[in-house]
């Protein structure tokens, strides 16, 4: 079910750093691994911007998946030990699929990924992954979108082959990503993500991750005044946040939701390390 909203202050408002893309005529490319000696990791740096992240939880009006591309759902998960990698694909694929068709009404859905990242100890910066696995959070904070135009359209063939070999008879299709905490409430490093309908089409800029076996495509985006950025503070183990990654459909609905991790003001020593899991669905209408 939907969270309690908490009325209170309109804005209470945190100002964390935030990696933008660089302004750039080339086509961005950055390694997962180790890259080759003379190359660097990220071929475009980061413009890095002190950014105002709201308390969605304080927000006169709840954010929802189909106006601003993400919302907060009370959801506890039966899932005993996320560190099991077959319960995990038992147990909370199977409640991701639920919770998806719930929320937008589709006819099909299927989880097709899933990652538990965990900071590490001394909170070192953060980066788009940590070299080697990307288990790290993601995001001083690199802003970015998990899927472009391009690869977003690719997704459909790769989760399910016999709706795409259907062709135009599929109609549309979303991915959405679900993103939890699993180590009590977040108090170091949230997860900030950006109002859909602030950004435009030239904000995002299609970018090439190269891992050792293969590459993909993502969205890094560029700095707009306009943007407006939300975390839920404290996010606990039964919460979920649910947010757009690409959506078939070209207007009238969120489509693209740029995110990233960024550390929390002022975090006390003590504070527990981040742990949490993201998995990605697809949805079919």
């Amino acid at each position: 079910m939907h969270l309690p909203h908490r009325q209170g202050h309109a804005g209470a408002v945190v100002h964390a750093p935030l990696g933008y893309l660089s302004p750039t005529d080339e086509s961005p490319v950055n390694y997962m691994f180790e890259p080759p000696p003379g190359v660097p990791r990220e071929s475009v740096p980061a413009d890095v911007r002190q950014t105002a992240i709201a308390d969605a939880r304080q927000a006169l009006r709840p954010p929802s998946l189909a106006r601003e591309g993400f919302e907060l759902w009370d959801a506890p998960s039966r899932v005993a030990c996320f560190d099991d990698e077959e319960e995990v694909r038992r147990v909370y694929h199977a409640e991701c699929v639920a919770l998806a068709l719930q929320l937008t009404g589709g006819r099909r859905a299927q989880v097709f990924d899933h990652l538990v990242r965990r900071r590490e100890p001394g909170r070192p910066a953060l980066a788009l992954g940590r070299p080697g696995d990307g288990r790290a959070p993601s995001g001083n904070g690199r802003v970015h979108n998990d899927y472009s135009e391009a690869s977003g359209r690719r997704r459909l063939a790769l989760v399910m082959p016999d709706e795409a070999a259907r062709g135009t008879e599929v109609g549309r299709y979303c991915i959405l990503n679900f993103w939890r905490s699993l180590n009590g409430p977040v108090l170091d490093t949230p997860l900030a993500v950006c109002d859909a309908t602030t950004v435009q089409a030239g904000d995002l800029v299609a970018s090439e991750i190269r891992y050792p076996e293969r590459s993909g495509e993502i969205y890094q985006c560029l700095h707009s005044p306009a943007h407006r950025w939300s975390y839920f503070s404290a996010m606990d183990r039964h919460e979920v946040l649910v947010f757009k990654q690409y959506d078939s459909q070209v207007s009238g609905v969120p489509r693209f939701t740029p995110h990233a991790a960024f550390d929390l003001p002022e975090v006390p020593p003590d504070a527990p390390l981040r742990a949490s899991i993201e998995a990605r669905c697809l949805v079919l209408f």
